[in-house]
Formats: C-alpha cells, sequence, structure tokens
C-alpha cells in the first residue's frame, strides 16, 4: 500500500498567517511515523508574490524526513523557484520546472502547468515530451501518478473554470496511450474535490491558505470569487492499494 500526503496552494507571503497555517499542516505530517508517508506532494502556488524572500520561507516551512515534491502554480516564478527551492543553476531559468520521484513501487511525475505572467494554465510541448519520456523509463506494471497545478477539466466554479488548464486535450491523447497513468494530481481550486480526466481520477487538493466559496453556497454575497478564510487548513492523502485502486481521505488541521 501506497500513501502519499498531498497539500496545495500554501500562498506564502510575509505574513504570519500563511506560516502558521502552512507550519500546522506540516507539523500534523511530521506526527506520522516515518515510513508511513511514502511521499508529499504540494501542487503549486507556493508563493504568493514569487519573491526569493518567500521561497526562503517555504524552503524552512516544507522541510521534512518525507520524500518531498513540489511544482509551481500561477503565483510562482520559475526562476526564483528553481533557484531558491531546487539549488539549480540559472540556465533555461524560464523553462518548466518538471519533476520526477522514482519510490518503491510507484512513480510521481509532477509537470509545470504555470503559464509566466498568467492565471491560467497549459502544459508545453517540452513538458509533454518529458512526460513521455518519464513513461518509456518507467517499467511496464508501476504505477504513475501525474500531477500539476491547474485542474485540466472544469470543476463548476466559473472562477477557477476561466484560470484552469487549457489545451488538455494533448494530455488526454497521450494518457488514452499510456495504461500506466492512474491518476492526476492537482490544485488551484482551493477546494477538495474529485473528478475524472480521460479516463483516470482528477483528484484536488484543498488549499491551506484558504477554501474556495462553491456557486450554490450562501455566504460571501454574490461574487464568484470569495476565499472563506475561517476555515481551518485541508490536506488530502492518497491511498494506491496492491489491486490498483485508487482511494482519497481528505484531512482538515486545526491551527
Amino acid at each position: 500500500m501506497i500513501v502519499i500526503a498531498h497539500l496545495s496552494d500554501i500562498h506564502i507571503d510575509s505574513s504570519p498567517r500563511s506560516a502558521e497555517r502552512t507550519r500546522s499542516v506540516m507539523a500534523y505530517l511530521e506526527s506520522i511515523d516515518a515510513g508511513r508517508l511514502d511521499a508529499v506532494v504540494v501542487t503549486g502556488d507556493i508563493a504568493d508574490h514569487g519573491l526569493e524572500s518567500e521561497y526562503v520561507r517555504v524552503r524552512e516551512l516544507l522541510r521534512t524526513r518525507h520524500p518531498l515534491l513540489v511544482c509551481p502554480g500561477n503565483h510562482d516564478r520559475r526562476d526564483v523557484f528553481r533557484e531558491v527551492l531546487l539549488g539549480a543553476p540559472p540556465e533555461r531559468a524560464g523553462a518548466p520546472v518538471n519533476q520526477v520521484l522514482r519510490a518503491d513501487g510507484f512513480v510521481l511525475a509532477l509537470g509545470d502547468s504555470s503559464v509566466p505572467g498568467k492565471d491560467e494554465g497549459f502544459l508545453e510541448e517540452e513538458t509533454l515530451a518529458w512526460l513521455e519520456g518519464v513513461l518509456d523509463d518507467t517499467p511496464e506494471g508501476v504505477p504513475v501518478l501525474v500531477g500539476f497545478h491547474h485542474p485540466p477539466t472544469a470543476l463548476h466554479i466559473p472562477f477557477v473554470d476561466g484560470i484552469r488548464q487549457f489545451g488538455e486535450h494533448r494530455l488526454a491523447e497521450l494518457t488514452g496511450r499510456r495504461p500506466g497513468i492512474v491518476g492526476f494530481l492537482c490544485g488551484h481550486a482551493h477546494t477538495a474535490a474529485a473528478t475524472s480526466f480521460a479516463g483516470r481520477p482528477l483528484l484536488v487538493a484543498p488549499g491551506v491558505i484558504s477554501t474556495s466559496k462553491l456557486p450554490w453556497e450562501p455566504y460571501g454575497g454574490p461574487s464568484q470569487h470569495v476565499y472563506r478564510d475561517e476555515m481551518a487548513p485541508s490536506l488530502a492523502f492518497h491511498v494506491l492499494d496492491d489491486e490498483g485502486r485508487l482511494t482519497t481521505h481528505y484531512r482538515s488541521v486545526p491551527v
């Protein structure tokens, strides 16, 4: 059995609030015995403004004894993300930040769906080619989870749907040729959600920093873009069993 902790949208800035909420979630994860978590994945919007000082705080806040993989979101800056969090040289600073974790019994591939200067998402051809390469190098029968920041399908939250991942037909076509992909992980929506994409589960992590209003909920007035700050930070646990079945649990953590 494989267990992956999945959080998203920590939006670290200079305020104590974002750090406190992230610190609470990470302390909860650190309370889990070593070896019981196979990975911790953070699907984007790591820094709120893409500042070096924010990534320095992130580097400290996300320190963990569990295997960790992080990808950018629309609030992140690829060059600073790469330099501060990954310690990578400045060459190709503006290129997509794509990373893979090859662990015992599974592969986690995190692609960069961010588009510099824009809020919507798109997987560049370089990222799709990289993902093909990851799959080519993965032995048959080893499950692959693919993650990114932006959901590649509508979640029926108008504001989020307007800035989701576009050009998704290319990813769907790739997925149709690759039975090793067992599911997709993303964030961006600031709400726990589960749907499907290209015939595979699409699992959305809730926001650590805040929770988005759903269109049919009464609070927050008529705006389609309202975040509830009083709700506790949350995360997801994805469980992949020996039969290849994917189960997701959502947890809220008190600050």
